[in-house]
């Protein structure tokens, strides 16, 4: 049954949400319910009776047509993926989430490697000459430019491998068998995707303790721990790229398949302002931390530019709505 259930919400996502569709929608459950009953109680099999009824729904454009009933995007038509595409986009979702995440770790190893080398060398300087301070300096720096221009390397490789997908932004439609199976391997990923969503969370909320706990043995120790704060959250980081890519390819075939004019405009909208806001919020971290040295705390910009961040999708669509047609 939910694999009808499932059917049906796919058949009726691109149609208006009236009171006449709704009807329509919950005869046609009540019928192929019926069926599906009478169909169990002969003796068929789930694949049998679920195959039965669907082929015996009808066609949706026949139903739309007798009630005189138009798609949001009736002018408009797709192209239909094929198994290759999917397949080939998926891939490429799956590498630009990891080197993505492995550029952001790289990126925060950086800073982290700094931190390390300069508290390293002036703890050394301290105790015989002024000079080791710049030697430290200069090696954590010369380290640090040397993984942000890796990481920056696969920042370009990551979006190399997703432009030759970019024809899908316009919109695209899947064959029925291929969205099963899509829906199908989305479930088998839910609970890989929210370990991984609750561990990242975690390491980033558990980061700080390096802090806390090398300010208890000693105010240098301190350094060390924003050093292991920083490549700890970089791990947190990590995960949320990487599986976080994986469940917004699922997100991008399943469901923006179904998205209007209006709906790819606000998605649009939405990757323009994160293209800003998060070099902005990492502007922003490097400058209290090399000018104020405010590393124990100016970290919290990421995860509140990340609510932020959330939320705008939500502001954007309700002003939208607001606007007098």
């Amino acid at each position: 049954m939910e694999t009808i259930m499932v059917y049906l919400d796919n058949m009726f996502a691109g149609l208006p949400r009236s009171p006449e569709v709704e009807r329509m929608k919950q005869e046609l459950l009540s019928g192929m319910e019926d069926k599906y009953l009478e169909l169990k109680q002969e003796g068929r099999s789930e694949n049998e009776a679920v195959g039965i009824v669907i082929s015996e729904f009808g066609n949706i454009e026949e139903l739309m047509e007798e009630l005189g009933i138009q798609t949001e995007d009736a002018a408009e038509t797709y192209p239909v993926l094929t198994e290759e595409e999917v397949q080939a986009y998926l891939a490429a979702k799956r590498s630009a989430g990891f080197w993505t995440g492995l550029g952001v770790w790289l990126s925060s190893a950086g800073i982290a490697f700094l931190i390390l080398m300069d508290t390293l060398f002036e703890s050394f300087g301290s105790s015989s000459d002024q000079g080791t301070f710049g030697i430290g300096s200069v090696l954590g720096m010369s380290g640090m430019f040397v993984l942000v221009a890796v990481a920056v390397g696969m920042f370009i490789y990551s979006g190399m491998k997703l432009g030759r997908f970019e024809y899908m932004e316009i919109g695209f439609q899947l064959p029925r068998s291929l969205l099963m199976t899509l829906q199908r391997n989305k479930a088998s990923f839910a609970l890989t995707y929210r370990v991984a969503l609750i561990t990242g969370v975690c390491l980033c909320i558990l980061s700080p303790v390096f802090i806390f706990a090398g300010a208890y043995v000693n105010d240098t120790y301190a350094s060390y721990g924003v050093s292991a704060l920083l490549a700890t959250a970089g791990i947190g980081v990590f995960l949320f790229v990487y599986y976080g890519n994986i469940q917004g390819s699922y997100t991008t075939l399943l469901e923006n398949q179904h998205l209007n004019a209006a709906k790819r405009e606000e998605a649009r909208a939405v990757r323009a302002v994160e293209a800003v806001v998060w070099p902005l919020a990492t502007a922003f971290f490097l400058f209290t931390g090399f000018v104020y040295q405010r590393w124990d705390i100016n970290w919290a910009i990421f995860p509140i530019v990340g609510i932020l961040s959330g939320s705008f999708s939500n502001v954007y669509h309700i002003m939208k709505n607001k606007k007098p047609s």
